[in-house]
Parts: C-alpha cells; structure tokens; sequence
C-alpha cells in the first residue's frame, strides 16, 4: 500500500492543489492529512479545501489540526474520512485518529487535556481485533521524539499519545504540529513521520507492507 502523507496546510490552496498532484504522480492507494487544514479559519473554509482532496478520486482520511474548527470532524463525503476518535479498515490495515493538540498557551481552536486525548484514542480501539496492523493519523506528535522538539529545544508532544503508542504498538504513527520538526524517529518498533508543513511544499510517501514502512520525505512546488 502506497499513501502519501500532508499536514499543516494553514489554508494554502496551491499546497492542496499540489498535494493532489504528487498523489497521482506517485499512484497512490490514499491520501492522510495530518491537521491544520486551514489557519484559524471557518467550516466552510476548511470544507472548501478537504473538497479538493475528496475530488481527487481516491480514498482521503483526515484529522483536524488545534488551528482548525473542531466541527470539521463531521466532514465525511465523496471518499473524505475524518477517522478522529474512530477506526477504519483500509486495505488489511487499522486506520484511528486523533486531532487537535494538547493545551498550548495559545488558546487556538482545538486543543484537549491529556485525559481526553486518551479518551479519544482508547475510543478508538472499539471493535478491534488485534488481527491487523494499526496505522495512527495524529495532529500532535508524541512526546520526547525527535518531532516534538520545538526551535527552543522543548518538547511539546502528546504524554497521553506516547503511551498508547507505547501499549498498543503499532506499526506507523503520523504526526505534524511542530512544523521545525520534520523527520521520522522509533518508539519502540513504531515508525514516527512528521512530513513537514505542506504549505511550504514538503510531504511524505510511505510504502506500507505487512510489517514494514519505507518513509520518503519529498517536497513539491506550491
């Protein structure tokens, strides 16, 4: 299974436009979008922009990024899925999702205490029968990775999402927030892959097997 991979937007039409461009380029099974859609910006706004992807004529999973409305979780059409406090399964894999950020001192739009973004992700476990490999889309990276550590060295991740990666050990976990913080890291036997805000032309393309992930980060022109 190829997928390619896109977060932080911040309401760049031409890195959607983009993004859509490289899917094809590359044939790719799906399209995962990380959060941060739009920069503080409205439903409609933020439906305007998904609506590009689910015209792409490929499956799309997204969550919504702490500087997207929170009611964008209802956004489900024409191949959209927003998989935030849900599982889905796709081509023998588990897809669950959790948006937004932990509290930031910001107060943007979408943030969560630890003990939610727990809840929301032992939500997600629902039906489950541990047969097939998980696959973890998250706004948020996890916490004391190489991609959550901000400018300043601090380390910004999600507790509660380190620990669910730590007990249910799956098999690729897929992040942003932290926009200086592109990369990949392990915890544990979990691939860890920040792609890199989309809005300044960076993505992901993963090649997933049954137990094996092959990370490429591409860039493309916005």
């Amino acid at each position: 299974m190829r997928i390619i991979a896109g977060t932080d937007f911040h309401g760049s039409k031409s890195a959607f436009e983009a993004l859509i461009r490289e899917a094809n380029r590359h044939s790719v099974d799906a399209i995962i979008v990380c959060g941060d859609v739009t920069n503080f910006g409205t439903f409609e706004q933020a439906k305007s922009l998904l609506s590009l992807l689910a015209g792409a004529g490929m499956p799309v999973f997204f969550v919504p990024g702490n500087c997207d409305p929170p009611s964008i979780i209802d956004l489900n059409f024409n191949g959209l899925r927003c998989i935030h406090g849900v599982n889905i399964l796709f081509k023998d894999f588990i897809l669950m999702g959790v948006g937004g950020s932990p509290i930031t001192p910001f107060n943007t739009f979408f943030e969560m205490s630890e003990d939610e973004i727990l809840e929301v992700l032992r939500r997600c476990l629902g039906g489950i029968n541990g047969i097939h490999e998980i696959l973890i889309v998250s706004h948020a990276p996890p916490k004391n990775t190489r991609l959550d550590r901000t400018f300043l060295g601090l380390h910004v991740g999600s507790e509660s999402l380190r620990r669910f990666i730590e007990e249910q050990k799956p098999l690729l976990t897929v992040c942003g927030h932290i926009h200086e913080a592109r990369g990949k890291d392990l915890i544990g036997r979990t691939i860890i892959v920040n792609p890199g805000p989309a809005r300044h032309g960076n993505y992901a393309l993963l090649n997933i097997e049954k137990n094996n992930v092959k990370v490429d980060l591409l860039t493309m022109k916005v």
